[in-house]
């Protein structure tokens, strides 16, 4: 059985009872995508990839309608494209991405302060104290659910459960656009009729041990002595499944968590060996990266740069700035000279990223002016770079030195050897076809 496919036990009939339901895991349909297509509308309802051009990068999301072709997040995109040919691949826009991300977290600060986030577009919700407030789980999951679709008009699927395991489960079962309550009395038959692949912490090698031990069902764990699960999975994973079997999961809701850095990488369409070309992607992720930052109102202090050889051999290289920054020519400055310290003498690579850490709430950062600072300097600059993406779209405002690579990068055409080094910006159309051709 596959981990998908399993139902909710048949209810008697009537709404389902939600007391003690104080857990909700709301999780975006398809964030990436339904974000993506707020700009493309024409797009709703047909076979969409969210992803580069190229046929070396990998699927950062896709449409549900792509996904019932085989369509995965994380699946190189040459398969995506195999598998579904008539897909229209659109480039991330993850500025965008971080936006409404931010507006879906303040929806959920508007219901409860006990938010513990997963990623951009998930999080646990404890909603144990909003009840005479809000009224019921039940009640408070629909409100959040109608709030998002009209305000951002975007989806979320929502589970209602006691514990955050079983409320996580139910999210998934309810997808897409959907709404399911696991009361108390059901929990357990709910779980007892999971595929083992169900569980949380399960993967394929824990599956493979458990089918070796004739476990198939979640049933099959709960019904077997936990000193057996200790001795084929080890002390601490055998009762960990078998309390999960049980329902039983006492990890309290954690307020939320901040992002402990933020990057960007790219894999190119051919193995490069031009610093040029090198340089020039380093300031477009520079920039992506430092986009990122001042969407979700951060700074930072250490920047990391990634670089990939053709055989797949992986280096990374760090440097710590006297003060945080979220200005896109000091990410590339400092990712620049990183790149330019390691002497590779031509070295073909197949990826380059850029990353922060370090990060800080950017209203607590300290920022040390200089004595020959101009009254407006880079990251007022940025700034107004990002409101132009937010009215034009992502790419409308690009340095000048990437106005002309509106090819992927590692393509056959002559490169532009011009030096990015003082990246003065441009302005043109945001060309929705050409992105990045990596997922982040």
């Amino acid at each position: 059985m596959s981990r998908r496919q399993f139902t909710v036990p048949a209810r008697s009939g009537g709404e389902p009872d939600d007391t003690g339901c104080s857990i909700l895991h709301v999780d975006m349909d398809a964030f990436y995508a339904s974000v993506s297509l707020l700009a493309r509308p024409e797009l709703v309802g047909t076979p969409v990839i969210i992803g580069g051009g190229g046929n070396r990068g990998v699927v950062l999301s896709a449409t549900y309608e792509a996904r019932a072709f085989g369509v995965a997040a994380a699946m190189p995109m040459a398969r995506a494209r195999r598998l579904c040919p008539q897909a229209t691949v659109v480039a991330p826009d993850y500025t965008r991405y971080s936006q409404v991300s931010q507006a879906v977290m303040a929806v959920f600060g508007t219901v409860t302060p006990i938010v513990e986030p997963l990623s951009m577009d998930e999080a646990f919700l404890d909603v144990s104290g909003a009840g005479r407030r809000l009224g019921s789980p039940a009640r408070i999951a629909r409100m959040v659910r109608d709030t998002i679709a009209d305000e951002q008009g975007v989806t979320c699927s929502v589970g209602v459960a006691p514990t955050k395991f079983v409320a996580k489960l139910a999210s998934g079962l309810a997808k897409p656009d959907g709404l399911l309550v696991v009361p108390r009395t059901e929990v357990v038959p709910f779980l007892h009729q999971l595929p083992v692949g169900a569980l949380w912490g399960v993967g394929e090698r824990t599956e493979e041990s458990l089918h070796r031990l004739g476990l198939r069902t979640v049933a099959d764990i709960a019904h077997t002595p936990v000193q057996t699960l200790r001795r084929g999975l080890g002390e601490t994973t055998g009762a960990h499944l078998h309390d999960l079997a049980w329902g039983r999961d006492p990890r309290p809701v954690v307020p939320a968590r901040r992002e402990r850095s933020i990057s960007s990488d790219e894999t190119f369409a051919h193995d490069v060996d031009d610093p040029a070309v090198i340089h020039r992607q380093l300031l477009k992720l520079s920039d992506r990266t430092a986009a990122r930052m001042r969407a979700a109102g951060l700074v930072g202090r250490t920047v990391t740069l990634k670089v990939r050889f053709a055989d797949f051999t992986t280096i990374t290289r760090s440097r710590t700035l006297r003060d945080p920054t979220d200005v896109s020519r000091d990410l590339y400055a400092t990712a620049r000279d990183l790149f330019d310290g390691l002497g590779l003498q031509r070295a073909r690579l197949r990826l380059v990223g850029v990353k922060v850490e370090g990060l800080l709430e950017a209203g607590t950062a300290p920022v040390q002016g200089r004595l020959d600072e101009p009254a407006h300097g880079w990251r007022d600059a940025d700034r107004a770079v990002d409101r132009a993406s937010a009215r034009f779209g992502a790419g409308a405002v690009r340095p000048a030195s990437l106005v002309r690579d509106a090819r992927p990068p590692g393509a056959d055409a002559r490169p532009d050897t011009r030096s990015p080094r003082a990246p003065a910006r441009d302005v043109r159309p945001p060309d929705r076809d050409t992105g990045p051709s990596a997922r982040d």
